[in-house]
């Protein structure tokens, strides 16, 4: 197994509706919403029609674009012995990708995020982590972690108690590990464990600029450039519009973002990015050659609706 995955098992729901389904649920249009309330989401739900239910989750997406590489890949998420659970397993083979993860009924059900689409495009997210965010590290493939060369963690999944426990069995056993940092939500809330895990316990890390920034309180990016010699890993940020860089050790490679790109919707950008710059990776590509892999495939999901090419 070249990477293994582990992550947030979310299904994807997409869901067409009009303007005034937003309004009457109180749904801010554009946006994400948590939901904690089982019932709550599960009554919005109800009173919709399916159009689409992709596997989804950030590291997921990641593997899957990995899988279309070409890449033997697997992911590990926890889901529920219900009806999304069923769809999210079939949906991850479809892509080629290997589930290691044996679902069971849950207290809670398989994750979710519903993404609402109204008639000028607009994606509204409301999301129910369910079962995904509660994964322990008896939930963990020991054997198939063991076997890969590398793992792929992601941030959102980190969370105190089990979450952890699970993270820190995935490290110690993994050869590799590669993480992305998810969200300046989950770097400012989680910050002191982030940093011990991208100085010490991480070989490659990924970031968006306002992400790094964010966890070493830089002023500049400069700032950041430093940081990476300092700690001496494998540490690749984007940067939007300016492009991205790749900082290993000593070595800094910058390339510009693509210019003049039709972009229809930013969902996956990241994702697609880290399964381009890890396929260079496992298959030796050059530093510049990994960077000009990520691009590639960020540039290309940009310019459709959705997190699968």
């Amino acid at each position: 197994m070249k990477i293994l995955g582990i992550g947030n098992a979310i299904v994807d729901v997409i869901c067409k509706v009009e303007d005034t389904f937003i309004k009457k649920n109180d749904l801010t249009k554009g946006l994400m919403k948590l939901f904690f309330d089982e019932i709550e989401f599960t009554n919005l739900l109800s009173n919709l029609k399916i159009e689409k239910t992709i596997s989804g989750g950030s590291v997921a997406n990641s593997i899957v674009g990995l899988s279309q590489l070409g890449n033997n890949v697997g992911f590990i998420g926890k889901i529920s012995d219900d009806t999304f659970g069923i769809k999210y397993e079939d949906g991850l083979k479809k892509e080629n990708v290997k589930f290691f993860y044996s679902k069971k009924k849950e207290l809670l059900p398989t994750g979710t995020c519903l993404i609402l689409i109204t008639p000028d495009s607009e994606r509204t997210m409301c999301t129910f982590l369910g079962t995904a965010g509660k994964i322990n590290k008896n939930d963990l493939d020991v054997d198939t972690i063991k076997e890969s060369d590398l793992i792929f963690l992601e941030g959102y999944l980190w969370d105190e108690g089990d979450p952890k426990e699970a993270f820190e069995k995935a490290i110690n056993l993994s050869n590799k590990t590669a993480m992305s940092l998810s969200d300046k939500f989950c770097v400012d809330r989680h910050k002191s464990n982030f940093l011990d895990l991208v100085k010490n316990k991480l070989d490659l890390i990924f970031a968006n600029e306002a992400e790094i920034m964010s966890l070493i309180d830089a002023k500049k990016f400069d700032e950041v450039i430093l940081f990476g010699k300092q700690i001496k890993k494998h540490l690749i940020i984007t940067r939007g519009g300016k492009g991205a860089v790749s900082i290993n050790n000593n070595e800094i490679v910058e390339i510009d973002a693509k210019k003049d790109l039709n972009i229809v919707d930013l969902t996956g950008a990241g994702d697609l990015f880290a399964s381009g710059y890890l396929h260079g990776f496992i298959n030796n590509f050059s530093q510049r050659e990994c960077l000009e892999k990520a691009t590639e495939m960020s540039s290309k999901i940009i310019q459709q609706i959705g997190a699968r090419l």
